[in-house]
This record gives C-alpha cells, sequence and structure tokens, in this order.
C-alpha cells in the first residue's frame, strides 16, 4: 500500500487517508497548473472556461484516471483493500462522465477542437490506466504527451478554439516537465515500498528523500507558475 508516501495525509483513518491518496494531489494538481498555462496564453481570458477546464481534468485525471489506475495495475494493490473494484469502476464511471458531460456544452460551441482532444485524452485515460495493448501506452513518453502536453493544448483551445505555436511550445515544456516527474516516481515508488517493509538499505532510504524531494519540488514549482500565471492575467 501507498499510506507511506508524501502526498498521503498523515492524520485521519486509513480509509481516509487512501481516498485522499487516490487523487494524487501533487500530480494533479500539476495536471491542473497545464491547462492554466494554455489558458493563460490566449489574448482574452474567458474565465468560467478556465473554471469548467480545471473541473473536467480534476474529474477526468484526478478521480476517473487514478480509480482506473488503481483498477487496471498489474503490480500490487496501491491502496490494498480500501477499495473494491465496483466502487472504483462507479467512482471512475460517474467522473469521466460529469467531466465529458460538462465538456459537451463547449465542444458543441465555442471550442469544437476540444472535441478532438477529449477523443485522444479519452483514450489514453482508458489505454494507459488499464494497461491495454499489453501496457504498451503505460510508457513514459505516452504519460508526458497524454497528462503533460495535451491538458496545455486543451486549456489553450477551450479558449481559443485555435492551436498556436505558443501553445505547442509550452506543451512540449510540460511534456518535459511530466517526463522528469514519471521518471522519479517509478524508482521512488519502488524504494517506498521497500522502506516501508524494512527491507531498503541505508542508500536506498537516501535516494528515496532525494527522489521525494525532486517530486516535491517539481509538482509545487509547476502548480505556483500556473497560479503566477493567473494572478497576472487576473490583474492585467
Amino acid at each position: 500500500m501507498r499510506l507511506n508516501e508524501w502526498f498521503v495525509p498523515r492524520v485521519g483513518s486509513s480509509r481516509f487517508r487512501a481516498a485522499v491518496g487516490l487523487l494524487f494531489l501533487p500530480y494533479t494538481g500539476m495536471v491542473l497548473a497545464f491547462t492554466l498555462f494554455g489558458a493563460m496564453l490566449a489574448e482574452v481570458v474567458h474565465w468560467d472556461r478556465v473554471a469548467a477546464i480545471l473541473v473536467i481534468y480534476f474529474l477526468a485525471l484526478g478521480i476517473g484516471a487514478h480509480a482506473l489506475d488503481a483498477l487496471g495495475s498489474r503490480e500490487a494493490k496501491p491502496w490494498g483493500d480500501m477499495f473494491s473494484k465496483r466502487q472504483l469502476r462507479l467512482l471512475a464511471l460517474v467522473s469521466v462522465a460529469s467531466a465529458y458531460a460538462i465538456a459537451m456544452p463547449y465542444m458543441l460551441g465555442p471550442a469544437p477542437l476540444l472535441a478532438g482532444i477529449a477523443i485522444v485524452e479519452g483514450f489514453f485515460l482508458l489505454a494507459y490506466n488499464l494497461e491495454w495493448f499489453q501496457g504498451r501506452f503505460h510508457t513514459d513518453g505516452w504519460f508526458a504527451l497524454s497528462w503533460g502536453a495535451l491538458p496545455v493544448l486543451a486549456g489553450h483551445v477551450l479558449q481559443t478554439n485555435e492551436v498556436s505555436v505558443a501553445a505547442l511550445l509550452v506543451a512540449a515544456a510540460a511534456g518535459a516537465l511530466s517526463l522528469v516527474e514519471i521518471t522519479a516516481s517509478r524508482p521512488y515508488k519502488r524504494l517506498s515500498r521497500a522502506a516501508a517493509s524494512g527491507a531498503a538499505s541505508a542508500t536506498e532510504c537516501l535516494q528515496m528523500r532525494q527522489l521525494e524531494k525532486i517530486l516535491q519540488s517539481v509538482s509545487v514549482g509547476v502548480i505556483l507558475l500556473g497560479l503566477g500565471l493567473v494572478a497576472w492575467r487576473w490583474s492585467a
């Protein structure tokens, strides 16, 4: 179980801690910040659409994708038996359906290009987290594209219904930042499990703490940058 990881609350019942941990809030926060990156590039910012894309990605990724990830993981269950398969399926279905329901009026109205991104993200939502096609899409590169680059484009497209050169460059930067996060996260997860079971050496515990600092710094830095861009545009 991953209850010992840094993003999981240290207080509360095991079920409460697992429920909060399931959201992977720092990493979800990064993706939400990426949508802000794209939105803030627009010449005119529609703040209702900013709120909409945040809610859409929180539901689809923060809840839906992580529920599917817990359901489809080939490794040991990340949250043990805290959630049944039925609960995870229901959670994923309701959250993802709600996200698409919120996005639909925009796709049918001011931002039809968002539909293309929604289709691609929907594919990765299932293929990555459920490890379809023998896990072919469960790789660092596809992770960087689906939860790094595409959220930037989604935030921008919802505002402008176009893909600009600036948005593509920022999307590439977000993909690179996501690659740093997932590259550090995989060995951190392995070392964290070893440390929790008492099987980690002193050197491995040191490596785990170093990776933890990288993950904390990257996630906090991205989130603060997103909030800074919002504050800049709000006051403009």
